[in-house]
C-alpha cells in the first residue's frame, strides 16, 4: 500500500504472527512494557529485513553470506526503505574512538587544518610558508630592476658521501657550488673541504633582473627546486645586498632547515603512522615496558604528547594560534563560540568556508541534543548508552539523507526534560527531510509528540508480542486495552509516598568536591533515606555520585590500593558495611557473557545437569556443560554459537554457526536432558519460564526471583550481553546485588535505573527500592525521571547548565523545595508533576 510499511505475519521472538501497517514519512513511536516485543518488531524484524535486502541488492558477491544469514521470521514486508539503526549499545569496545571521530567532526577538522592551517617550525617556532614556483618568481621580480642574483639549491649529503654526489651533479651539467662563502668549480679534483661537507649550495644560475627575464627565472627556479629538494635559496649580489632569500615548496623552515613534510589530513590522525605520537602510538597514554596501561585509574598521559595523541609536526600546525588537539579538548559549546569568531585570511577563506560550515552544522546538532558539554577528544567508551546514541543521531542528521527508515532505541535516555524538547525537534527535522522515523520509547513527551503510536503488550515475554493499540496519541489514551494509554490519560499513576523518610538522623557528607566540573561542593545526604541527584545533562551528577562518592567510600571500606580520585574529606561512611555502584555499563564485552553467567546461574545449571542419570552414566562432569571449555562445546564456533564474517567495505556480520545451529554445544552434550530439555534448551528459556521449571532448585530459583522483581522476567538466560541495553545491564547488576543478603547497612548508588522502563515497570522498581530503604539501607539515585524524583525523600539539584556551566548546587531538600526553586530547570518541570 502506498505510504505504508505493511508487515504480514511477524513471528520474531515473542511476536504472535502480527499484521501491521505503519505510516511512512512520519514520526512513529513503538511503546509498551519491557519485554513486550518492541525491539523484536523494530530492530529484529524491520531493520534486520532491511539490512538483508540491502545485501541482496549487492548481487552475487553476497549470495553465500545471505544463505548464512537468518531471515526474520515474517511472511512479507511491503514498502520497506533502506534502514539505519541507531541504538544505545556499543557494537565494539574501541578505546581509540572519540566523540570527534564518531560524529565525523574530527575528519572535517583534519581536512580544515590540512587546507588552511598555518605550520610552525618544530625546532625554532617560525611560521613556515610553502610557495609555488610562480609565487617565488613574483617575489623575486619585485626586487629593484638591475639586481644581480644567484639562484642556489641547498643540497644535503649523508656523512662522507659528498664526493660521489658532487661527481654526479657535475655529470648532470652543473658547474659550480658555494660553500662557506666560497665558490668551487665542479668537474676537477674535489677539495677536502667539500669532501667532508654535509650541506652546500649548488649554483643553478646567475642573472640580472630586467624585462624579459621571467621565462629564464622560472626555468632556473624549477631546476633549483628539484636539485634542492623543494628548497630554493636566492643570494643578492652587489649594491643593496641583503641576507639570502630562502623559499620552500614543501614546508621547510628557511631559518633552520627543519622540514615539516607534506601536510595532508592523515598528518592529524592519531590512528595513522603519519600523525600518531610515536611514544604512545596515538593512545595518549604512557606506555610502561612493552604495553599500554589498561587500567585507566593507573594510566597517566604520555610524557611526549601530554595526552594529545599526535606527533610534534601535527601539533605545529595552527589555526587562530591553536593546534587541532586544542580544538579537540574544547567542549562543543566552546568550539561553536570559537568558530563564530574565527577570521581566516582572504586567500584561505575560499577553501575553509565550506569545511567550517560542515563542522559548525554538526557541532550545533550535538548542542541541540544536549551534548554541548562533551569534548571532541572524549573517548566513546566513557559515554553512556544515551550519549553514544545521540552522537550517532547527530551524525545521521548531518548527513542529510532522504528516503531512509531511521530506527532509534530510546534516544531520550540520559536527557533532562529541557534537552528532550530539543531532541523531539530534531526527530521532526529528520521526518521533515523525507524520512520515516521509528522510535522505541517510553518517554511521555516523545510519545505525545509522535504522529502515530504502536503499543505492544499486553505483558512481557510469552504474555506480550501483540499490538494492543495503535493510532494517534489522543486515540491511544481513549483505548482501554492500552496500559500506556491509561498512564498517559492518568487513569493509572505512580503515587507519591504518604510521607517522606527523615532517615536515621545521621548524614553522609562530602566536603570541597572539585572533581571535573564540580565547584567546591559540600553535600550531605541523609542516611537511611532515598535521595535523588538531578540536573540537566552534564551538570555533574554522575561525577559526584559514581566517581567521587563511590571512589572515596569504596577505598575506605575495601582499603583499595591504586590511584585515588582526588581524595575528598568524607564523613558518615562508617555507617555502611558495603557500597554498591550500579551503572549502565555492559556486563560483558563478548557474546559469551549472558544473564545466566553474570548471575552465577550457569554454575548451578552445570552442576544440575552433571547429576542427571544420563550424564553420570557417560561420566560427564560439570565442566562438560560449559561452552567456554573444550569437551562439551561446539568446536566449530568454540562455544560462541555464531561466527564472524568480515565484510571489508561494510561492518562485519555475525551469522549462526552452521555446525551447532547456534546451540553452542556438541551433539553428545545436548543428548543429556533435564525434564526433557538440554542445557541449550534451558538457556533459551526466559527468566519467567525457567523460574517455573527450576522452582525446586533453591540456588537457581532465588536468583531468578530477583531477576523477575527488577522487571527482567522476559530476558532469556543465554541472551548475549552485547545485545542488552544499558538499562537492562543495570537491572541485572541490581538483581545480583539483591540476591546477596543485606545487613541493612548498605549504600546503593544507582545511575538512572529507570532507563528502558515503562511506567508500570517504574512502579514495580520503586516498590523494590522503597523496600530496600525501609530496612535501613541508603539509596542515592542519579535520575531524570520525574516520577522517581517526586517519590524521593531528598533531592539535590545540580546545574544550572552542563559542562563548565554546571557543577553548582541549584537546590536541595525535598522535591517540593526543588520545585519551588526559580533557578532550577528540574523544578520547572517538577512543579507540574507535583501539582497533579
Amino acid at each position: 500500500m502506498a505510504g505504508q510499511i505493511v508487515i504480514h505475519g511477524a513471528r520474531v521472538h515473542n511476536l504472535k504472527n502480527i499484521d501491521l501497517e505503519i505510516p511512512r514519512d512520519q514520526l512513529v513511536v513503538i511503546t509498551g512494557v519491557s519485554g513486550s516485543g518492541k525491539s523484536s518488531l523494530a530492530f529484529d524484524t524491520l531493520y534486520a529485513e532491511g539490512q538483508r535486502r540491502y545485501l541482496e541488492a549487492l548481487g552475487a558477491d553476497t549470495r553465500q553470506l545471505l544463505k548464512q544469514m537468518a531471515k526474520p521470521d515474517v511472511d512479507h514486508i511491503d514498502g520497506l526503505s533502506p534502514a539505519i539503526a541507531i541504538q544505545q549499545k556499543t557494537a565494539a569496545y574501541n578505546p581509540r574512538s572519540t566523540v570527534g571521530t564518531l560524529s565525523d567532526i574530527y575528519d572535517f577538522l583534519r581536512l580544515l587544518f590540512a587546507r588552511v592551517g598555518q605550520p610552525l617550525c618544530v625546532t625554532c617556532g617560525r611560521e613556515i610558508t610553502a610557495q609555488t614556483i610562480e609565487q617565488i618568481g613574483e617575489r623575486i621580480m619585485a626586487l629593484p630592476a638591475g639586481s644581480r642574483l644567484l639562484i642556489l639549491a641547498p643540497v644535503q649529503f649523508s656523512p662522507g658521501g659528498a664526493g660521489k654526489s658532487l661527481a654526479e651533479l657535475a655529470r648532470q651539467g652543473f658547474n659550480r657550488v658555494m660553500f662557506d662563502g666560497h665558490s668551487f668549480e665542479l668537474g676537477g679534483e674535489i677539495p677536502d673541504a667539500l669532501q667532508n661537507a654535509s650541506q652546500l649550495d649548488l649554483v643553478v644560475d646567475r642573472l640580472v633582473l630586467r624585462d624579459g627575464i621571467e621565462k629564464r627565472l622560472a626555468d632556473s627556479l624549477e631546476v633549483a627546486a628539484r636539485a634542492g629538494q623543494q628548497t630554493i635559496k636566492v643570494e643578492i649580489l652587489g649594491v643593496g645586498a641583503t641576507s639570502p632569500l630562502l623559499f620552500s615548496q614543501n614546508f621547510t623552515c628557511v631559518d633552520c632547515g627543519t622540514a615539516l613534510g607534506e601536510i595532508t589530513p592523515s598528518l592529524f590522525s592519531f590512528n595513522s603512522p603519519e600523525g600518531a605520537c610515536p611514544a604512545c602510538n596515538g593512545t595518549g597514554i604512557e606506555i610502561r615496558g612493552a604495553k599500554r596501561i589498561a587500567d585507566e585509574t593507573e594510566a597517566t598521559p604520555c610524557s611526549k604528547c601530554l595526552g594529545a595523541r599526535l606527533r610534534k609536526a601535527s601539533l605545529a600546525v595552527r589555526i587562530a594560534g591553536k593546534s587541532i588537539a586544542t580544538f579537540a579538548a574544547a567542549s562543543i559549546s566552546e568550539n561553536l563560540s570559537l568558530l563564530e569568531g574565527l577570521e581566516l585570511a582572504p586567500e584561505r577563506k575560499v577553501v575553509g568556508q565550506r569545511i567550517l560550515a560542515e563542522i559548525a552544522s554538526r557541532l550545533s546538532c550535538l548542542g541541540e541534543l544536549g551534548l554541548d558539554y562533551l569534548t571532541l577528544d572524549r573517548p566513546t567508551t566513557t559515554l553512556s548508552g544515551g550519549e553514544l546514541q545521540r552522537v550517532r543521531l547527530a551524525t545521521q542528521i548531518g548527513s542529510s539523507l532522504a528516503g531512509v527508515l531511521y530506527i532509534l532505541d530510546e534516544p531520550s535516555i540520559g536527557l533532562h526534560q529541557q534537552d528532550n524538547e530539543r531532541l523531539i525537534r530534531l526527530l521532526r527535522q529528520l521526518r521533515n527531510g523525507g524520512n520515516s522515523v521509528i522510535v522505541v520509547e517510553h518517554d511521555p513527551e516523545t510519545i505525545g509528540a509522535a504522529d502515530y503510536v504502536i503499543d505492544m503488550g499486553p505483558g512481557a515475554g510469552v504474555n506480550g508480542g501483540e499490538v494492543v493499540a495503535h493510532g494517534t496519541p489522543a486515540e491511544l489514551q481513549k483505548n482501554h486495552r492500552s496500559l500506556t494509554g491509561k498512564y498517559l490519560a492518568r487513569e493509572l499513576e505512580i503515587l507519591r509516598p504518604p510521607r517522606r523518610r527523615g532517615g536515621s538522623g545521621e548524614f553522609l557528607q562530602i566536603t570541597g568536591v572539585r572533581q571535573r566540573n564540580l565547584r567546591n561542593l559540600t553535600v550531605a545526604f541523609p542516611i537511611g533515606a532515598m535521595s535523588c541527584v538531578t540536573g540537566v545533562s552534564g551538570a555533574g551528577k554522575s561525577t559526584l555520585v559514581m566517581e567521587v562518592l563511590f571512589g572515596g567510600i569504596s577505598q575506605r571500606l575495601q582499603k583499595r590500593r591504586g590511584k585515588s580520585v582526588e581524595s575528598q574529606p568524607i564523613s558518615g561512611w562508617e555507617s555502611f558495611d558495603r557500597v554498591i555502584a550500579i551503572d549502565q555499563s555492559s556486563i560483558g564485552r563478548t557474546a559469551r557473557s549472558n544473564p545466566a553467567t553474570f548471575m552465577g546461574l550457569h554454575d548451578h545449571l552445570r552442576e544440575l545437569f552433571a547429576q542427571v542419570p544420563e550424564a553420570r552414566v557417560r561420566g560427564f562432569k560439570a565442566e562438560r556443560f560449559s561452552f567456554n571449555a573444550k569437551g562439551g562445546r561446539c568446536e566449530a564456533c568454540q562455544g560462541d554459537g555464531i561466527t564472524r564474517v568480515e565484510m571489508y567495505f561494510l561492518p562485519e556480520i555475525f551469522v549462526t554457526c552452521e555446525s551447532c545451529k547456534g546451540r553452542r554445544y556438541n551433539r553428545e552434550t545436548l543428548d543429556v536432558k533435564y525434564k526433557g530439555l538440554s542445557i541449550a534448551d534451558v538457556l533459551d528459556l526466559t527468566v519467567n519460564q525457567a523460574a517455573e521449571l527450576l522452582s525446586a532448585v533453591p540456588p537457581i530459583h532465588d536468583r531468578l526471583r530477583m531477576l523477575r522483581e527488577v522487571g527482567l522476567g522476559y530476558l532469556t538466560l543465554g541472551q548475549s550481553a552485547v545485545t542488552l541495553s544499558g538499562g537492562e545491564a543495570q537491572r541485572l547488576k541490581l538483581a545480583r546485588e539483591l540476591a546477596r543478603r543485606s545487613t541493612g547497612r548498605s549504600l546503593y548508588l544507582l545511575d538512572e535505573p529507570t532507563t528502558g522502563l515503562h511506567f508500570d515497570d517504574i512502579k514495580q522498581l520503586l516498590t523494590l527500592l522503597n523496600r530496600l530503604t525501609d530496612v535501613g539501607n541508603t539509596m542515592i539515585i542519579v535520575e531524570h525521571n520525574l516520577e522517581v524524583i517526586k517519590c524521593a525523600d531528598f533531592v539535590l539539584d545540580l546545574g544550572p547548565g552542563g559542562g563548565r556551566a554546571g557543577g553548582e548546587i541549584v537546590g536541595k531538600r525535598t522535591p517540593a523545595d526543588s520545585a519551588a526553586e526559580p533557578a532550577s530547570a528540574t523544578g520547572r518541570y517538577l512543579r507540574a508533576v507535583l501539582a497533579r
